[in-house]
């Protein structure tokens, strides 16, 4: 039969303290930086208390489980903030550079296509003859 073990967190500031408890022992104490570190931290400690049995463990944040699971897949799913891009002028005038600097083949003109420019290999003057179509059997 599975052991129960409960993992308390508490919040500290930018910090979390989660506290495993169960099973016979002292119960063991770690602290992360916010709460997905805290929900590994706590993966470490049920193992250690543990010791390699199998273990049932019930999370908890102010004494829910519920709790504990909104703020869990909030952390999850939200996105990191990104790193400050460069400023707004600044990627304006590479991309100013890009479009004047005509070696470089991006745009030479607004209103042309990206890349090199099409030439004509033939003499305009010359009507190709239109064919029928072929069937075939």
């Amino acid at each position: 039969m599975a052991a129960t073990i409960t993992a308390t967190y508490t919040p500290d500031n930018d910090d979390w303290t989660v506290t495993v408890s169960g099973l016979e022992g002292e119960p063991l104490t770690g602290r992360a930086p916010g709460i997905i570190a805290a929900r590994d931290r706590a993966d470490q400690l049920v193992e250690k208390l543990a010791g390699g049995e199998k273990a049932t463990v019930v999370h908890l944040l102010n004494g829910s489980a519920f709790e504990f699971t909104h703020a869990y897949m909030s952390a999850r799913l939200t996105r990191p903030e990104e790193a400050p891009r460069e400023s707004a002028q600044e990627a304006r005038s590479e991309l100013q550079e890009a479009i004047d600097d005509p070696a470089a083949g991006v745009f030479t003109d607004i209103g042309e296509a990206i890349g090199t420019q099409r030439t004509e290999t033939g003499d305009a003057s010359e009507e190709l003859e239109a064919k029928p179509p072929v069937a075939r059997a």
